[in-house]
């Protein structure tokens, strides 16, 4: 049977035939250099890792060399970079790691990968309702004297994002933009005002010295500064959605990991400086989440760290709305090759964005925070509980959950070439993929060993095996997805990380 390209819409988007219409394929062209990096850049929320991040670190890990750790991670993941970029320029797919790990490893590890991906961008961005509810509940209570519980503004902003999840990703990306752009700002007018006035140590370099690695808690401290760098390796989940996706993807994730690799290095240690290096992680335990603001409003005032904290806020919206949208990509990917339904692999209406996938994004968040307000049973409310449990519990599920992804991209990065016979024009690629992998799997491996510590749970407590459990359960059951469909719809199991390329093949066999 021949197919009318005029009555199916097939269209070709950066030589990327689209069968079956535009509702099968995100829209070409929405994103350049600039939208592209902000969309990802987001996700790292800055102000929230200077904010929160770094002060935990320095508190609980009793880790001086923050910086230094920084600078580390910077290496290994450039390292990841260079070979996951040059894969982008071969496999343009919405599902990206997946994606990746499908064409070096197989359909069936696709398939894993895929739940993997989809459980732990998911705990990402559901855990940040939690501390989102518990600051805007405090900003009301501070300058409107208006008393809420936390789970009414996370529900709100769960509204909020899902309807913006709807819209365009220009548009997106331009509401990212502004907010990233104007609490990069602020942060870097605290680098500034900490250097200008330092602590009684001067502009000690001290948190550089290597000999401040030392101690128990630098694996965990590891686990906590990765963390922070989630969101550039989300740059090929918009590939479809970029002119010239092989040149703009690998400059977006460079810029991406150096500009915060350098960003957190200088703003941790900016911190140092304005305590001290050798009281750092004294204020940091006294002061807990509140070190950043403690030391702005001693140096510019209290309407700057007024404004910092309405922008801790918006910061913490932006990366929400960001991981929000890769969530509704990895379900459209997952959609069109059949390991979900397949309404989850059609766009929507003229915004080309994939919204059976936002909806599900959206639902998922609800319900979560539904059941933590639920649980929340004291008579006025555990105002911690949202902190202590939501985001902690499911940011680092989810943090865990991109480790191991990145270490089997690393793996898959090295097959992929093997096998096209391209080892050695790309060995020097593989070589830093397979040396980030290795890395990787270090980090993975204590941030299993050490769960208790990262979600403040006793060293007995079940917490420790069931929450990275949720990882290995969401690993195994898409192994188990992948072997179903290979026994039963091989075509669905050959698929599997192909995206656009396998309606390209659709259209030409039913021509």
């Amino acid at each position: 049977m021949t197919t009318d390209s005029s009555s199916t819409g097939t269209s070709a988007a950066g030589g990327i035939s689209t069968f079956k219409g535009q509702e099968r394929a995100l829209r070409a062209d929405r994103l350049g250099t600039g939208g592209l990096l902000l969309s990802v850049l987001a996700a790292t929320a800055p102000l929230m890792v200077v904010a929160g991040v770094m002060p935990t670190t320095f508190a609980v890990m009793g880790i001086v060399g923050q910086p230094l750790l920084f600078v580390v991670l910077g290496v290994v993941l450039i390292l990841f970079s260079i070979g996951y970029a040059e894969m982008s320029r071969h496999v343009h797919n919405a599902g990206a790691f997946y994606a990746y790990i499908s064409r070096g490893l197989g359909g069936t590890a696709g398939a894993g990968a895929a739940l993997v991906a989809l459980v732990a961008y998911n705990a990402l961005q559901i855990g940040i309702y939690g501390i989102f509810g518990f600051e805007v509940s405090g900003l009301l209570a501070t300058y409107a004297e208006v008393e809420i519980a936390w789970w009414i503004p996370a529900l709100v902003a769960a509204l909020a994002v899902g309807l913006l999840g709807w819209l365009k990703i220009d548009v997106n990306a331009r509401v990212l933009g502004v907010l990233l752009v104007i609490e990069v700002l602020l942060v870097v007018i605290f680098d500034i005002a900490a250097l200008a006035d330092p602590g009684k140590e001067g502009l000690s370099l001290h948190a550089f010295n290597p000999d401040t690695l030392t101690g128990a808690g630098v694996g965990t401290a590891l686990c906590f500064c990765i963390a922070a760098f989630l969101g550039f390796e989300q740059a090929p989940v918009y590939a479809e959605e970029t002119s010239r996706p092989h040149v703009l993807v690998p400059r977006v994730m460079f810029l991406a990991v150096g500009g915060v690799a350098v960003f957190f290095a200088l703003s941790s240690w900016a911190l140092t400086v304005a305590t001290g290096p050798a009281a750092i992680v004294g204020t940091a335990q006294k002061q807990s989440a509140g070190l950043l603001f403690f030391l702005t409003d001693s140096r510019l005032g209290g309407t700057f760290t007024d404004v910092l904290h309405v922008l801790f806020v918006t910061g913490m919206f932006a990366a929400l709305l960001s991981f929000h949208n890769v969530v509704a990509r990895y379900a459209f990917a997952m959609g069109r090759e059949g390991l979900l339904p397949a309404a989850f692999g059609r766009t929507s209406g003229t915004s080309g964005a994939p919204g059976t996938g936002s909806l599900l994004q959206s639902v998922v968040a609800v319900v979560v925070v539904a059941a933590f307000a639920i649980a929340d049973d004291k008579p006025a409310g555990d105002p911690t509980a949202p902190v202590l449990h939501l985001f902690t519990w499911f940011g680092n599920i989810g943090a865990l959950g991109v480790i191991v992804l990145m270490a089997a991209a690393s793996l898959s990065v090295v097959v992929f070439f093997v096998r096209r016979g391209a080892a050695g024009a790309q060995a020097w690629r593989l070589v830093t993929s397979a040396l980030a992998g290795l890395a990787l799997l270090v980090i993975a491996g204590y941030t299993v060993k050490d769960f208790e510590v990262l979600v403040g749970a006793g060293p007995d407590s079940s917490l420790s095996w069931i929450l990275p459990g949720i990882i290995g359960l969401a690993l195994a059951a898409g192994l188990v997805l992948g072997l179903v469909l290979r026994a039963r719809a091989p075509e669905k199991h050959a698929r599997i990380g192909l995206g656009n390329e396998a309606f390209q093949l659709d259209k030409a066999a039913s021509s």
